[in-house]
């Protein structure tokens, strides 16, 4: 789905979903499991990805990328469209474009850079509010094992609860290494998840794994967070639950 088609699924209600969950949590403390994705889910990538073209920009003498900023990656993973964003023409993207990803590659998938990553609004306490029910906290991610101290560093300082803290009730689970298919990977850990308690929520970015996570655990409520995505054309399955981010209150409306 597109990401716009995506965030018209978002219901007024959806805030009550989210307190439902804590309130769900609360009532089974230690049994319950809630399982959350990192990038897009609880993490915004895009200062990681400005960073990274910054830094392109600056290695190969183009200004324009030099002053890569988050707002330049709001159409998601595209890094043509945030080239063009930063003011490149089309020829200029098209040349530069093999080389830039290179670049990236190098450093996007590294504890290093992924200490720039800041929350998703709301999630520090929204985190906080989960580990305070006494649930366990699972962090299934596509990252891999080389990124965990960057990831655990990025955790802390974003705000949220970080492994293996709260008496071991919370879990950091990596791919072994980068090569890995994240599907694969996400749908084996399935199996660790039901075997740890009552799966009651799951959040994911990507519709293919909150699809995953539906059929899995029918009686979780799954969460669908409406950032972005890798694109792929997969329709949210029915009873899936689309949310902007975590901020349980609306603070445009407080007087």
């Amino acid at each position: 789905m597109a990401f716009e088609d995506l965030k018209q699924r978002i219901r007024p209600d959806w805030r009550d979903t989210l307190k439902g969950i804590l309130e769900r949590a609360r009532s089974l403390g230690p049994q319950a499991v809630l399982a959350f994705d990192l990038d897009s889910t609880l993490f915004d990538n895009r200062p990681r990805q400005a960073r990274i073209l910054r830094e392109y920009g600056d290695a190969r003498a183009l200004g324009l990328l030099s002053a890569c900023e988050p707002h330049h990656w709001e159409t998601g993973w595209d890094m043509r469209a945030a080239m063009r964003a930063c003011g490149l023409e089309d020829a200029d993207v098209e040349q530069r474009f093999a080389d830039a990803r290179a670049f990236w590659q190098e450093r996007f998938f590294t504890s290093a850079y992924c200490v720039s990553d800041e929350a998703i609004e709301g999630a520090g306490a929204f985190m906080q509010a989960v580990a305070a029910t006494g649930a366990q906290v699972v962090y299934l991610t596509g990252r891999h094992e080389a990124m965990r101290e960057g990831t655990v560093a990025c955790l802390a300082r974003c705000g949220m609860v970080t492994p293996p803290g709260e008496g071991g009730r919370v879990h950091l689970v990596m791919k072994p290494t980068l090569k890995e298919d994240d599907d694969a990977f996400k749908r084996e850990a399935h199996a660790r998840l039901g075997r740890m308690g009552t799966v009651v929520a799951a959040f994911d970015n990507e519709p293919t794994h909150a699809n995953d996570y539906r059929q899995r655990f029918p009686e979780a409520t799954v969460i669908h967070l409406a950032t972005d995505h890798s694109g792929r054309a997969v329709e949210l399955l029915d009873g899936i639950v689309s949310v902007p981010h975590f901020a349980l209150e609306d603070v445009t409306h407080r007087a």
